[in-house]
């Protein structure tokens, strides 16, 4: 039997463009459900509440793999009416969606055949190796047999993810749909790039009708009679190959999770909450991990940026380092692998610098957008050298550093280089090209880099941050060097550092604002703007102690500190608004680098602040999951803090934040050379009376730890070591 049907594809999208900025993420309207998501390696799923795809306005909606939409529609009807939602949860260790629905009156001919709340209809979801897996499980609660047809309608688009976010395309390739079969239906798309995408469906048992939009179900169940239907579709899958029985591979998907967390530090704390809040992080990091041939690699975040990104992948395994440093070290063996190599200017690439992101869907391999292998970040290089420093120092493994050196290098050869086109001594950016990004730091909106008059910076800018991560780079090159046998190499990095550290001082300090400028301009005029870029110099340790001190004292008063968290840019400021994705919202990871940089100098109660307030803004959190970012709204008695509502969740570096925020509190130090974990200035906040580390990692060898917590002092109990390694606790200002 076949059937086949030939379309070409059209993609709605949204009718306004913001000409700044490119690729901007459209909000068009509510979303009519809340939405919910499954990851696994590149592929992820966004669903409704209802488990329907494409069911309800509002909702970036579809099965995605490697930046292509390979479902656009899956939506349950009986008897041609959407069920009623009892209830949608998932799994706490993020392996599944389970819903709960029911019937509503179905009317056949003007009179009911079917009353309200006689079916009870579980839908289980769950994705594994490039397939999404679904049972559809049907109970008859009524005291009759209940006859009713369930019908699931599905359709695709192949919509690159780009389109998706709204980027209009004069042109699209040609699709076709076709039954293969009483139970497989194929949805198929050529490329203008002449890649074939294929999503082919599969139902068990065969449904009653088939066709290449619907399979529909004559159902008659007696009185407490259940019945099992299973469908999968795979992205991309060959055409012979048969899924996996649902119930041996949803076991097999949640043996795999367990196996991958095995090594991972596990901490238990006496606030059930903080504890749900740790649970919901790591569950969220261990979907965002995907399994690469380099190593584990944390996405950064689903819908849009479910890729290897530079920035958000060094950055994350920044702040797991001290509970899984193997996330590290698959980080820096990926980024090393795809350091660009040649000039590029489509693509912002220079030797030696680290990539930004990489996609791939049908737009990025035609060029229509830049992202195939793109380079435009400022920040991803310098961040590369930083983390190999931190990785080196917390493991010991010379071999992974040995095998890094030359990568480390050409990073710093690009610092050195094509960085500081002027040979300033700053490392700037400039896009190469009008499709790339304007802005090339963490905060890369269009406006995000401004003046006091709310001029937008031009030329090539030179940002805070940046600077600082190349200082912190440097001097931990220099350790790295010393490691590897080169003095002469060592000492010259140390030189360099304290020359930056010196210029910087010079040029950045604004002592009329009591902090550091936001960046300089092409024509090297000072952006005098009070912004978070300046907290996160504190955790480079770049920023003087005085003037770090100043620093800190900013970030905590009200114009900074809502009462959620430390905002991006200071109320008062010419771009200030706290509804903006980078002009005045608050981004759980930065407040954690913030709170690393605070304990850097020793600022244990600005520590405490910012560490209760992102808990307490995580417990009002649907799911107690940090998002991205959330409104930079002041905190107000008996309401919760406002949602931002284009946010990613789940998102590497905010699911990394609590972690983070731990170790900024317990000032976490490994000294792989000497066997010795140092908990410096550790201070517990109030909220937190005791935490538990178990399977704390340094080498082969392995501790359990017990803190809690007296008034403003701790005690610090080894529960258990392995191996060898000593534990301390330093008390120094």
């Amino acid at each position: 039997m076949s059937a086949e049907a030939v379309t070409q594809i059209t993609v709605v999208r949204a009718t306004e463009t913001v000409g700044e900025s490119p690729f901007y993420i459209p909000m068009t309207g509510p979303a009519a459900r809340p939405r919910r998501s499954l990851k696994h390696d590149d592929t992820f799923i966004v669903l409704d509440c209802h488990g329907d795809i494409g069911a309800s306005a509002g909702g970036p909606d579809g099965l995605f793999n490697s930046d292509t939409r390979f479902l656009a529609r899956l939506e349950l009807r009986l008897d041609e009416v959407q069920p009623l939602l009892l209830g949608s949860n998932l799994r706490d260790d993020n392996s599944g969606l389970t819903v709960d629905l029911t019937n509503p009156d179905v009317y056949r001919q003007g009179r009911i055949v079917l009353r309200k709340d006689m079916l009870h209809i579980v839908r289980t979801i769950f994705l594994w190796r490039g397939a999404a897996y679904q049972r559809i499980g049907v109970q008859n609660h009524g005291e009759e047999s209940a006859s009713f047809d369930l019908t699931l309608l599905f359709d695709n688009d192949f919509a690159d993810l780009f389109e998706v976010r709204g980027e209009h395309r004069p042109r699209r390739g040609i699709a076709s749909a076709r039954l293969m079969g009483p139970s497989d239906v194929v949805l198929e798309y050529r490329g203008l790039d002449d890649s074939i995408r294929v999503t082919a469906l599969q139902f068990d048992p065969r449904p009653t009708r088939l066709a290449v939009n619907a399979a529909t179900y004559q159902l008659e169940l007696a009185p407490q009679q259940t019945c099992s239907l299973f469908v999968v579709a795979s992205c991309n899958k060959p055409a012979t190959s048969k899924p996996t029985p649902f119930f041996r591979g949803l076991l097999a998907h949640r043996r795999e999770m367990r196996e991958s967390t095995r090594a991972t530090t596990s901490i238990e704390t006496s606030n059930n909450i903080f504890n749900e809040v740790l649970c919901r992080s790591m569950a969220d990091l261990n979907i965002l991990m995907t399994d690469t041939p380099q190593g584990r690699y944390p996405y950064a975040g689903i819908p849009w940026y479910s890729t290897t990104f530079g920035r958000d992948g060094i950055i994350t395994a920044m702040q797991m380092l001290w509970l899984d440093p193997r996330v590290a070290r698959g980080v820096l063996k990926r980024l090393a692998l795809y350091q660009a190599r040649a000039f590029d200017p489509l693509a912002d690439a220079e030797p030696g610098k680290i990539l930004h992101e990489m996609r791939g869907g049908e737009m990025a391999a035609l060029r229509e957008v830049p992202f195939a292998q793109y380079y435009g970040s400022v920040d991803a290089t310098p961040l590369f050298v930083l983390l190999a420093g931190l990785y080196a120092e917390r493991t010991g493994d010379d071999e992974t550093l040995v095998e890094l050196w030359p990568s480390i290098e050409a990073a710093l050869a690009w610092i050195d280089g094509p960085g500081d086109p002027d040979r300033d001594g700053f490392v700037e950016y400039r896009r190469a090209s009008e499709q790339g990004l304007a802005n090339q730091g963490w905060k890369d909106s269009y406006d995000a880099i401004f003046h006091a008059d709310g001029r937008l910076a031009e030329g090539h800018i030179a940002l805070a941050e940046v600077q600082g991560y190349v200082f912190a780079g440097k001097r931990l090159a220099a350790l790295c060097a010393r490691r590897m046998g080169l003095p002469e190499k060592a000492r010259q990095l140390e030189a360099e550092a304290h020359r930056l550290a010196e210029r910087f001082e010079e040029t950045f300090w604004c002592d009329e604002l009591g902090t550091y400028a936001l960046a300089l301009d092409g024509a090297k005029q000072p952006c005098r703007v009070r912004t978070s870029n300046a907290g996160q110099l504190l955790f480079t340790g770049i920023a003087r102690e005085d003037r770090a001190r100043k620093v800190a004292s900013d970030l905590m008063r009200s114009h900074f500190f809502t009462g959620w968290g430390i905002r991006t840019v200071a109320r008062g400021e010419a771009r200030y608004n706290p509804m903006s994705y980078h002009n005045g919202s608050i981004w759980p990871h930065d407040n954690a680098l913030i709170a690393l940089g605070l304990a850097r100098y020793a600022l244990k109660h600005s520590v405490e602040t910012v560490f209760k307030a992102l808990f307490d803004a995580a417990t009002y959190m649907d799911l107690r999951r940090l998002p991205e970012l959330f409104c930079g709204f002041r905190r107000e008695k008996g309401r919760g803090p406002t949602l931002y509502p284009v946010a990613c969740a789940p998102q590497a570096w905010a699911s990394a934040t609590p972690f983070t925020l731990l170790e900024a509190a317990l000032g976490l130090e490994f000294d792989a050379t000497r066997d010795e974990i140092r908990l410096r200035n550790p201070r517990l906040p109030a909220f937190l009376n005791e935490v538990i580390l178990r399977d704390l990692r340094l080498g082969s060898s392995s501790v359990d730890l017990r803190i809690r917590r007296h008034g403003e002092d701790v005690s610090l109990e080894v529960i258990r070591t392995r191996g060898r390694v000593q534990v301390s606790l330093v008390l120094a200002h």
